[in-house]
């Protein structure tokens, strides 16, 4: 019977520990980010901009009362005076600058909403779409940072909304505009001057939505989604796809240059390699994989990862396949689980009956 208390006590201080005290370290560790479920309406991303002007308030009102506190002092060095007001000019900037970025972000995203109301014509739709084949032509050229993506599948990857908000500004919709003083900089900038009307913008996406090309399987949704600016080692790919399989060994050392070539132009454009993406599912945690994949902003504010704009169902596929490189033994694991329980059981129990026989002549 001693022995099911100390039992009892380990499990108890286990429990709190892993209920009561890992959580709330992980709480403070990592805040919470509530998704969106893959809803594009620019919700988010107001949501974003007005945090920001709150936080700029509160660093405003510190500004000021660090003055008056100041002012306060006899005789205090004029020195910190001009520092205490520069400091709040500084703030009194970013406010303004930031009431700004969430008038802009409503005006942006009740204009996508807007847009999206309107009737579409698919045969206009399918003219004006030509236009997107000059960049979109699958010839693996880097345009301004990366390479751009096949449309061949875009109807069935992205959401509807992300897509009429990509060609209305691409920035803004990618939710990177904080990068650009000017969102025609960016490496699409150029579809704002091809694609001048809302009208247009509505008959390309709908184009778009009624010329889905099948159900696209995991890997090919990742490759979509990430490849352009991720590689994943384990699955012999880099930012040009799959590696190919070379008989001479200058072939393979050119093919390496090309993709260090690669990598440098995507590194100039985002500021940083992207990571590689073999483990990064056991890296992080569910939670932070879909709010991240959603909306990297929210995980990493001033991150240049864009918005990708995947649907639900295509992050579920992009999540499997990353799963599929990252922890290819998770099946087997899973299915050997229950078994290694019973194992453990059956052990825990045969051992104590073992104790209570060898032990009955001395209690």
């Amino acid at each position: 019977m001693r022995e099911f208390k100390i039992l009892a006590v380990v499990v108890f201080f286990t429990l709190v520990v892993y209920i009561g005290v890992e959580p709330f370290a992980h709480s403070q560790m990592h805040a919470h980010v509530e998704g969106h479920d893959f809803v594009y309406d620019g919700t988010a991303d107001i949501e974003e901009a007005n945090t920001r002007v709150e936080n700029t308030k509160e660093a405003l009102k510190k500004a000021q009362d660090e003055l008056a506190k100041i002012q306060g002092i006899d005789d205090a060095p004029q020195e910190d005076i001009v520092k205490a007001q520069e400091a709040i000019k500084k703030q009194e900037g970013a406010l303004v600058k930031a009431e700004e970025t969430v008038k802009r972000k409503s005006l942006f995203w009740n204009n996508v909403a807007s847009i999206a109301q309107l009737d579409a014509n698919v045969s206009n739709g399918e003219a004006s779409f030509g236009t997107c084949m000059a960049c979109h032509n699958g010839a693996g050229i880097n345009m301004g940072g990366v390479i751009p993506p096949s449309l061949d599948h875009v109807g069935s990857l992205y959401d509807r909304n992300y897509l009429i908000a990509l060609l209305k500004d691409p920035a803004m919709a990618s939710n990177v505009d904080h990068k650009y003083a000017n969102t025609m900089m960016h490496p699409m900038g150029s579809v704002m001057a091809m694609v001048t009307s809302d009208q247009q913008i509505a008959d390309i996406v709908e184009y778009m939505m009624q010329n889905k090309v099948g159900e696209l399987e995991p890997k090919a949704a990742f490759e979509e989604a990430c490849v352009r600016c991720h590689a994943v080692r384990y699955a012999k790919i880099t930012q040009l796809g799959d590696t190919p399989e070379f008989k001479e060994e200058k072939d393979a050392l050119a093919y390496k240059i090309k993709v260090l070539d690669e990598q440098a132009l995507v590194k100039a454009y985002m500021g940083k390699l992207p990571p590689d993406l073999s483990m990064m599912i056991r890296a992080r945690s569910p939670h932070y994989m879909e709010t991240f994949v959603e909306n990297p902003q929210t995980q990493l504010p001033g991150t240049s990862m864009p918005r990708v704009g995947l649907t639900k169902e295509n992050y579920e596929k992009v999540k499997t396949y990353l799963e599929e490189v990252g922890d290819p033994s998770k099946p087997a694991r899973e299915a050997i689980g229950p078994w290694v329980i019973l194992f453990f059981v059956v052990f825990a129990v045969l051992a104590y009956l073992w104790k209570k026989s060898q032990w009955k002549d001395l209690h």
